[in-house]
Parts: C-alpha cells; sequence; structure tokens
C-alpha cells in the first residue's frame, strides 16, 4: 500500500514537471516576471531585517551618541566632553565630527567617511576594532596620523607611512595625512579618522567643539538610563542634547529618507500582488487551453482530487522555481552593493539570511498556490462531455 502510494506521487510529480514548462515561451516569461518580483520583495526584505531586526554587535551595543537635539549640523561645546564623563556607567568618551572631504575626485567611488576624533581615547570606545599596539601608538603620537579600515587600505593599496591628502568641503583645509594605523572589524566601515587638534588648529571658528560625542558604557543595561541623564544634564543649556544607542543614531539618518517602513511595506505588498495576478493569468491561460485534455484525463480515470493536485501542484512549481531564482538573484545583487563604491549608505553587513530565503520561497509557494486553486478547482468540476466538446 505504501509502496503504491509512493509510486503515484512520483508519477504525479514527473507529471507536474513535465506540463510546467510544456508552453516553453509563455512559462518562461511568467518564470522571469516572478523571479523579479520575489528579487525585490528578497532585497526589501533583506533591508528590512538589516535595519530593523539585526541586533547590534555586543560591544556596539553598549555604545551611545550624543549629538545636538536639533540638526547634526550644529556642533557641541567641547565642555559637554567632561560632563558627559562624569555620568555614572560612563568608561570612554570620545569626540567626532564628520569632514566631509573629497580624496582625489568627486567620483562615487572615491567616496568614504573620514572623521577626526581622538586618538587617545577613541579606540577605548570603538574597543570592536582591532588594532596592533605598535600602530595605536604611532597613530596617538602623529598629529597627523590616520587610522583607516582594511578594506579601505586594500582599496587604495595603502601601506603603513604611505601619505594621503583630503580636499576640505565643510571646513577650510585640506589635510596632509600619514597612514599610521590599520584597523580590523566585522564587518568593516570603510572609514578614516584622524586626529581633530589638526582641523582645530587650522580653523578658529571650530576650536573646542565636536559633531557629536561617542559613549561607551560599562554595560548595555546602562544605555537607557546613561542617554536620559546625559539629555537631563543639558535640558538647560543653550545647545540641548539628543542621546541615543549607535543603533538608534544610525536609523536616525535612515529616516531621513522618510517613512522607509511604509516605503518597504508598500513595495513588498505591490510585489506580492503582481506576482499573484501574473500567476493567476499564466493558471487560466494554461487550464483554458487544456479543457480537452482534463476531459480525456478524467475518462481515464482521473480523480477530481487529482485533477485540482495536478494543476496546482503546476502552479506552486512555476512560483516555487521563479522564487529560488529570485531569492539567488538578491543574494548576488546585495553582495554586489556591499562591495561597490557607488552604493553608497548600504550596510555593508546586509545579507540574504536562511529565514529570509525561507520566507520568500514560503510567499512564492503560497503565491503558486492562491492563483492556482480556482482555475484548478473549475477545472477539477468540468463535465466529461462538454470538455470533449469544448474547441480552442
Amino acid at each position: 500500500m505504501v509502496e503504491t502510494n509512493l509510486v503515484e506521487i512520483m508519477t504525479l510529480s514527473s507529471f507536474i514537471l513535465r506540463n510546467t514548462f510544456r508552453n516553453k515561451r509563455r512559462s518562461l516569461l511568467t518564470l522571469l516576471s516572478i523571479s523579479f518580483s520575489l528579487l525585490l520583495l528578497t532585497l526589501m526584505m533583506s533591508i528590512w531585517r538589516t535595519f530593523y531586526i539585526d541586533q547590534a554587535a555586543p560591544e556596539a551595543a553598549r555604545r551611545v551618541i550624543t549629538r545636538d537635539r536639533v540638526s547634526l549640523s550644529f556642533l557641541l561645546p567641547g565642555y559637554y566632553r567632561d560632563k558627559i564623563r562624569a555620568v555614572p556607567g560612563v568608561t570612554a568618551v570620545a569626540p567626532m565630527t564628520w569632514f566631509g572631504g573629497r580624496y582625489k575626485d568627486d567620483r562615487p567611488e572615491n567616496f568614504f567617511a573620514q572623521i577626526a576624533t581622538d586618538p587617545d581615547e577613541y579606540l577605548k570606545v570603538a574597543s570592536d576594532k582591532i588594532v596592533p599596539a605598535d600602530q595605536v601608538a604611532a597613530w596617538q603620537r602623529d598629529r597627523a596620523g590616520a587610522l583607516v579600515d582594511i578594506t579601505l587600505a586594500k582599496k587604495y593599496g595603502w601601506k603603513i607611512g604611505d601619505r594621503i591628502t583630503l580636499l576640505g568641503t565643510i571646513f577650510p583645509v585640506n589635510p596632509e595625512l600619514t597612514i599610521r594605523a590599520i584597523y580590523h572589524r566585522d564587518p568593516p566601515q570603510n572609514s578614516l579618522y584622524f586626529n581633530t587638534k589638526y582641523v582645530e588648529e587650522s580653523v578658529n571658528w571650530f576650536k573646542g567643539q565636536a559633531g557629536w560625542y561617542s559613549t561607551q558604557v560599562a554595560s548595555a543595561d546602562d544605555v537607557a538610563r546613561v542617554s536620559k541623564e546625559i539629555d537631563d544634564m543639558f535640558r538647560n543649556a543653550p545647545l540641548q542634547t539628543k542621546t541615543e544607542s549607535e543603533k538608534a543614531f544610525q536609523l536616525s539618518f535612515v529616516a531621513t529618507l522618510g517613512n522607509v517602513k511604509a516605503f518597504i511595506l508598500g513595495i513588498c505588498g505591490a510585489v506580492v500582488f503582481t506576482t499573484l495576478l501574473v500567476s493567476a493569468n499564466t493558471m487560466a491561460m494554461s487550464v483554458r487551453s487544456r479543457t480537452r485534455e482534463v476531459a480525456v484525463l478524467k475518462t481515464l480515470g482521473f480523480t477530481r482530487q487529482r485533477v485540482l493536485s495536478l494543476f496546482v501542484g503546476e502552479a506552486v512549481a512555476l512560483a516555487a522555481v521563479g522564487g529560488l531564482f529570485g531569492i539567488l538573484g538578491a543574494a548576488v545583487l546585495i553582495e554586489f552593493l556591499t562591495h561597490s563604491p557607488i552604493a553608497i549608505g548600504i550596510p555593508l553587513d546586509m545579507k540574504v539570511t536562511a529565514p529570509t530565503m525561507a520566507l520568500s520561497l514560503l510567499v512564492a509557494a503560497t503565491v503558486g498556490f492562491l492563483s492556482g486553486y480556482l482555475p484548478a478547482h473549475n477545472a477539477s468540476r468540468m463535465n466529461i462531455v462538454e470538455g470533449l466538446r469544448h474547441i480552442g
């Protein structure tokens, strides 16, 4: 009995696979449409997961960012740093300022983050960066020294001791820097750090100021309390502050683009609806063109349940194959974007995870089932005589 059922399932499966791609042109066009739709859906879900679901690394979870309450374009006074350091639970505080200069030219592939900071304390805050001790000491001794990401160094062929020049756009100074240290971090950041004193000594109006302060807290459990105490401390100051976790700080940049959550959800909904229409149209055409075939199958003894399974199986198989190609395409696209110099703002740790793949395949299979069920149900109820008389 079990062997008989197994043979029937295998026979039905092979029948489904043969019939799914019998009309090669129509099946190929449908496959391409579903693949593109699932590629977009997988991409949107990966972005959603990276921004709103994935948790920060343990070290990053203990960092908070203090910035001006109104805008990042307003600088904070230097004495804020000592006041923040006095808050219980704070272990290190480093001033951070976005330099925003140009390297070589304005081409996107030559863009990378350039941040002025305090070399003596920065690596106590950014403790997840791995730097050889001798290089750390060299960077701290050289007022014109620079700390760079290993991926950035490999990209430009930089080595310890190489000299580079940044062309100031925000600040009227062109720092001439020497690579003194190279750090490793997972995921990479493609960033360069240099001494904030270099800018202060060249730009009078910048002395004793910082763009924001990055603070290391003793425990992730203290982040909320420390953030509140810092903001309460400056509530009546001329420049009020907003202190938040590093993850929230990064999301604030995303928020400047608008309601990103609604945008992603809207795209996902449109993709699923479009895929459903395409798949439903294909199955309706397939069933309509095979009316007499269905009648012959029922004459040969195919039950209503088996006819229903046949057509639903074809729809699910077509949607699943299209979904699989779409997921693979999304994985390749994300790999390209995270390593492309023109994809500014794409998180370097974004990837298509196993849960995202599984959800995308589930969506594809569900869409295939829903689009194929109604035509298949109508075909299974077809009268044999009417089916044999059908012309078309």
